[in-house]
């Protein structure tokens, strides 16, 4: 076919084939989400859905039918679908692990927040962080609280650095000001 095309178009034959078939692939998706807006129409009315309802898997049929023609246009282009899988998997993995990472620390931050604010206990005080209602846990004097941890010395003299965010995951005793938990005697310690 190219050597039907008269001379001034011949060298621009390969452009003008690429720019075809993305407009080809334009209007099949355009096509695609076209019949997808009228069989859920469809659906709405016969089952009596309402909009909302329609609304996200419209949604996500959208988003799928343009990833797909994203895609495709990338591969008519030259790019390939290997490439383009490793590279989106290898953000998404990326994507999930700093997620993850970030939501740890986030809610540490946010908890030490919490501490600050509401002081459920302050530096000084004895507290116990119970696994359970009847379970014995870790138990000790608050010497430090920071943006990540909350330090308690324990009786024998050790030091346990408790993530702040476990606060609120477990049933934290705190006794009062000066009172042992043991036999109810003072110690000396002083106020937060």
């Amino acid at each position: 076919m190219k050597q039907t095309l008269p001379d001034w178009l011949q060298p621009s034959f390969d452009v003008l084939t690429v720019v075809a078939l993305v407009v080809l692939v334009l209007l099949v998706a355009w096509l695609a989400r076209a019949v997808v807006r009228g069989i859920a129409r469809r659906m709405r009315t016969r089952y009596q859905f309402s909009e909302q309802m329609i609304a996200v898997p419209l949604r996500v049929a959208g988003a799928v039918i343009n990833l797909a023609a994203l895609f495709a246009i990338l591969q008519i282009l030259g790019v390939s679908s290997t490439v383009l899988w490793t590279a989106f998997t290898g953000f998404a993995a990326v994507g999930a692990i700093a997620f993850f990472a970030g939501w740890s620390v986030l809610s540490n931050l946010f908890c030490t927040l919490l501490i600050v604010v509401m002081r459920p206990f302050r530096l000084h005080d004895r507290i116990e962080l119970l696994e359970g209602g009847d379970k014995p846990g870790v138990k000790g004097e608050v010497v430090d609280i920071n943006m990540v941890y909350t330090s308690l010395l324990e009786a024998d003299g050790s030091t346990l650095q408790i993530p702040n965010v476990l606060f609120f995951q477990r049933i934290t005793r705190r006794w009062p000001d000066g009172v042992s938990e043991s036999s109810g005697l003072t110690h000396g310690s002083g106020n937060g």
